[in-house]
């Protein structure tokens, strides 16, 4: 334990490095949270379901997992700054994609942008994230990979206030009770406003991270150590498949992602359910679920600060069982105790998921070399298409009574309470992955 306490976890040397590509973690950060409102914006003003509207993330997360392996491929041959100037050229081209995708007022249009821009994104975290752990001594790797992604929760927060006060707050179909049942007319021009309303972020974004494009481009990064260092690929993927942390750990990943777009995703399905239980209650106010999504990323950040220091005294997957169960606990009862208390218990999940991306990845590569870790990262990018999958079947259990949040009850709660069944079954193995790799590894080794 003192050789911990006493070994920095970010060097002076690589301080500069360490800062720029630490702020690479806000901008992927920026669009999560930008783009998981834009599930209920799109059913909204597309009059789509909500399986239908789950495309968004599918286009977006799936982005993730088609491009990660390339990327990994790329950088085994080129630089890190190389793939991040790729990653960021796509990220912009894709957000710059919403400008014609408006014009021509087709969903594909809009989630072909977000696909674009998730290669981009694939790009930047298969870069960052193993540099990050790169950037000093093995022991310190995945404390290092949490302080870098607490500068992540600043994008989300950032998204999320775009998304309510240049989006949702503008959106003329969200102020009409029933949209559809207006005439045709009326309808084509709220359509094409909203779709306008949708785009002007993205358009933003995207000249954004041209800006950003450039600060990387003149700026000179440093060479890692092993750079140039070519093993074979086929040993590598030997390495990684016969390496049981590490797989079982792409496979935490998968169920991680999965759970926190599907909690950060349904929490607008969730709080729907709850005006719609209250909606003839007198004085009843509608919930403004942009205050208490704003609450679960203040908690995660909260959450990535105190998990990184909690690392210095506590091993990695001991940390990482405890914040699972207590992640069950809240899903639980965001599933079972209906109304303002269950939507409480779903904004504390985000308190609990706060350390379990870094520590996750941390623990996957921690026995890899460099360049073992530069194709072992493109795995758990890849496992971000978890956040693709799960909320598609969440979305399913939510249509199980037709197109509304409540229309039905499943074990005497309405369909969407019982939709977060999903994150539960997630956490529960990230609990015993956790479990499995203090008893299996970090146990012996103290």
């Amino acid at each position: 334990m003192s050789n911990i306490t006493k070994t920095p976890v970010v060097s002076k040397k690589v301080l500069v490095p360490f800062i720029l590509v630490t702020s690479l973690f806000a901008l992927w950060g920026f669009a999560n949270a930008v783009t998981d409102p834009m599930v209920n914006a799109f059913k909204k003003v597309l009059e789509l379901s909500n399986v239908q509207a789950s495309w968004v993330q599918m286009a977006f997360y799936g982005g993730y997992f088609c491009m990660a392996l390339p990327a990994a491929m790329f950088m085994r041959k080129y630089s890190y700054k190389v793939g991040v100037l790729i990653g960021l050229g796509l990220y912009a081209g894709g957000a710059l994609l919403f400008y014609p995708a408006a014009i021509t007022e087709q969903f594909w249009f809009f989630c072909l942008g977000l696909y674009v821009l998730t290669f981009g994104l694939a790009f930047l975290e298969t870069a960052a994230n193993p540099y990050i752990l790169a950037m000093g001594a093995k022991e310190t790797a995945t404390q290092r990979l949490n302080l870098a992604q607490s500068v992540n929760p600043v994008g989300l927060i950032a998204g999320l206030l775009v998304a309510k006060y240049f989006v949702y707050d503008k959106l003329q179909s969200d102020d009409i009770a029933d949209f559809s049942a207006l005439d045709d007319a009326k309808r084509a021009m709220i359509k094409v406003a909203d779709l306008a309303v949708i785009r002007d972020p993205y358009v933003v974004l995207g000249l954004v991270i041209l800006a950003v494009f450039v600060l990387f481009l003149v700026n000179k990064m440093p060479q890692s150590k092993e750079e140039g260092v070519m093993p074979s690929l086929g040993d590598t993927f030997g390495t990684l498949l016969g390496n049981s942390k590490y797989v079982l750990g792409v496979v935490a990943q998968i169920l991680y992602v999965g759970a926190q777009i599907m909690t950060w995703t349904y929490i607008y399905q969730y709080a729907e359910a709850i005006d719609l239980a209250n909606a003839d209650v007198v004085g009843y106010e509608k919930i403004d679920v942009f205050a208490y999504q704003f609450i679960a990323f203040v908690l995660f950040t909260v959450g990535r600060i105190v998990g990184t220091a909690m690392l210095r005294f506590m091993s990695s997957g001991k940390l990482l069982m405890f914040f699972a169960i207590l992640a069950g606990a809240c899903v639980a009862s965001a599933m079972f105790i209906e109304g303002i208390v269950g939507l409480y218990s779903v904004v504390g999940i985000s308190f609990c998921m706060s350390l379990m991306f870094p520590t996750i990845y941390g623990i996957a590569l921690g026995d890899l070399t460099e360049e073992q870790s530069k194709v072992g990262s493109a795995g758990l990018v890849m496992a971000i298409v978890g956040g693709a999958l799960l909320p598609m079947l969440q979305g399913m259990i939510i249509d199980a009574g037709g197109s509304g949040v409540a229309d039905t009850k499943i074990m005497g709660v309405a369909e969407v309470n019982f939709s977060f069944v999903l994150p539960l079954i997630c956490f529960a193995y990230i609990a015993w992955y956790g479990f499995h790799v203090f008893r299996k590894h970090e146990e012996k080794a103290v």
